[in-house]
């Protein structure tokens, strides 16, 4: 997915992302992110990409703790998060095919406005939880924020950021992600950690459903139900206990 793709991305969902919140109470708990307040969830996202928009132009510097964002008040919010957006967007595409720090090595600048594109649609379904609103994802976002999550997962370093990572590691089972607006997804656990590629072939569990809704599922947005589930249950149980975003 080419950059100018992503940054128009981000700036439509974050633009969606601040209509949910607008008007909402500010202390309603997420029952997604069940220790934060809307407040902080609000928080979370502008800080996440000023964050970005920094190392993109400066460098490394310490993951910011969400309670100690301040989105300022209430009515104010829609501006701040555009604002923030915004800034992401011009400094990855200032940035060019510059590389930058990632946690993963050395990457191309747009890697941060993917990974926030992703993490702030996962966040506006929580939003969207809180407020009892409904939430659209695009199929080919959709797809490309599934691709990118297995990406940080087969990542041998992230099960060092998340050491509940750890319990992907298996003998060689593996999961199927299917759907018919896409080519789909092959998992495979292996000792060393996760693997997985495009495409589709038997597997010991195959999740098929809509892209938005194995993307919510996968990321625990939405339950199990909400896709339809064949083969090792527990298989896929255990997955989905250990890969929330």
């Amino acid at each position: 997915m080419d950059t100018t793709r992503l940054a128009e991305a981000l700036h439509a969902r974050t633009a969606v992302f601040a209509e949910t919140v607008t008007g909402a109470d500010p202390d309603a708990r997420v029952p997604t992110c069940p220790d934060w307040p809307l407040r902080v969830l609000v928080g979370h996202i502008g800080q996440a990409h000023r964050w970005s928009a920094d190392i993109v132009r400066s460098g490394p510097s310490p993951v910011p703790d969400p309670l100690d964002a301040d989105p300022g008040a209430p009515d104010a919010w829609a501006d701040w998060l555009r604002q923030g957006a915004d800034d992401l967007a011009k400094t990855v595409l200032d940035a060019g095919e510059t590389p930058v720090w990632t946690f993963f090595g050395e990457q191309p600048a747009k890697f941060w406005l993917r990974r926030m594109l992703h993490d702030t649609t996962i966040h506006h379904a929580d939003a969207a939880l809180t407020t009892g609103t409904a939430i659209e994802v695009a199929p080919d976002l959709a797809a490309d924020a599934i691709s990118e999550w297995l990406e940080v997962l087969s990542e041998p370093v992230t099960a060092s950021l998340r050491p509940g990572f750890a319990e992907l590691c298996g003998t060689g089972q593996t999961l199927q992600l299917r759907s018919g607006e896409d080519e789909g997804w092959l998992i495979t656990r292996d000792p060393g950690g996760v693997r997985w590629t495009r495409g589709t072939s038997p597997a010991d569990v195959t999740l098929t459903g809509p892209l938005q809704d194995l993307l919510l599922v996968l990321t625990r947005r939405r339950p199990a139900a909400d896709v339809t589930i064949t083969g090792d249950r527990a298989l896929a149980d255990h997955w989905l206990a250990h890969t929330a975003a």
